[in-house]
């Protein structure tokens, strides 16, 4: 009995070592939320976030578009009791009003909690996920976990070295573009336009790596093809051109598409590369406003011959 007792003592008083100020925030390397992980996380080796040495405990931090705040703001208000068993709960935040859920699920044959909490952000919403498998709940209490959430805070911004630094591959060029922003592990645009206004009325660009062996030469021009007339935020794609060519030294594929994009259907002209070789494709992708095409393309192909593999 005396020995229970101080077991679960022991198992509070680590419960308890969670974070008690949002001073002490850390923010993954690229994101714009942050907060204090609780005792026993630290940066995680393959996701923006947080996780315990033997990876069982996560922690993702990310970043939604703006509007989905609000969308869960107005589900909470409508519904506050919730649905399926699953109420949310609004916790305070240095960045505002937060709304969190928890529910039960498994990972595999494991029992885990799952932790979902979305918070305001300046032209973004902040998301956090938190996974505990049951044989850690007693230090990861509901309540500890709480007290994270409590912690975390927004910044406007991330300097922009810091996001290239996340890049698998080296960024030399940004053309002037004003706003740098990584859309995810491997992915970064380059855009004029403003993030909540919709960047579809000024130029941008997508670079990301597209996993997986080089397609023999034969193919590339199907693959090339499909890939741009399947471009997110694209519609009534029609392909002008697809050629081959050459980058860096390195087979590659060029396609050009005119297209309709964004809520006002702003017709655009689209770029796309593919650069081959290595073990993944680098995947290009510039959109420029057509009556700003003639300007724009030499942005993009600066920006193109400027990246370059991480030694």
């Amino acid at each position: 009995m005396m020995f229970s007792r101080l077991l679960a003592a022991a198992v509070v008083s680590l419960s308890l070592l969670g974070p008690v100020s949002a001073a002490d925030a850390i923010f993954p390397p690229g994101v714009r939320i942050g907060l204090a992980p609780l005792v026993g996380l630290t940066k995680a080796k393959t996701f923006p976030g947080f996780e315990t040495e033997d990876q069982s405990v996560k922690v993702l931090l990310t970043e939604l578009p703006a509007a989905a705040y609000g969308e869960v703001k107005n589900a909470f208000t409508a519904n506050p009791g919730g649905t399926g068993n699953i109420k949310p709960e609004s916790i305070e935040t240095a960045a505002g009003t937060a709304y969190y859920t928890v529910e039960n699920g498994r990972d595999g044959a494991a029992a885990v909690r799952r932790y979902s909490m979305i918070l305001p952000g300046t032209g973004f919403s902040g998301y956090v996920a938190v996974q505990v498998p049951e044989t850690a709940s007693k230090i990861y209490t509901d309540d500890a976990v709480r007290q994270m959430f409590a912690t975390a805070v927004v910044r406007k911004d991330v300097p922009v070295d810091e996001q290239l630094s996340t890049m698998p591959f080296k960024v030399t060029e940004l053309s002037g573009f004003k706003t740098v922003r990584t859309l995810g592990p491997g992915a970064l645009l380059l855009a004029d336009g403003e993030e909540d206004k919709g960047i579809e009325a000024a130029p941008f660009v997508v670079i990301g790596l597209v996993a997986g062996a080089t397609p023999e030469a034969g193919d590339r021009s199907r693959i090339a093809q499909q890939a741009a007339t399947t471009i997110p935020g694209v519609r009534e794609a029609r392909i002008t051109m697809s050629e081959p060519i050459r980058i860096d030294g390195l087979p590659a594929y060029e396609t050009r598409v005119d297209a309709v994009s964004g809520k006002d259907n702003t017709p655009v002209t689209v770029v796309q590369w593919l650069r081959f070789g290595g073990p993944n494709t680098l995947r290009i992708i510039g959109s420029a406003p057509r009556d700003q095409w003639s300007t724009a393309f030499p942005r993009f192909r600066a920006v193109r011959d400027g990246i370059q593999p991480r030694g």
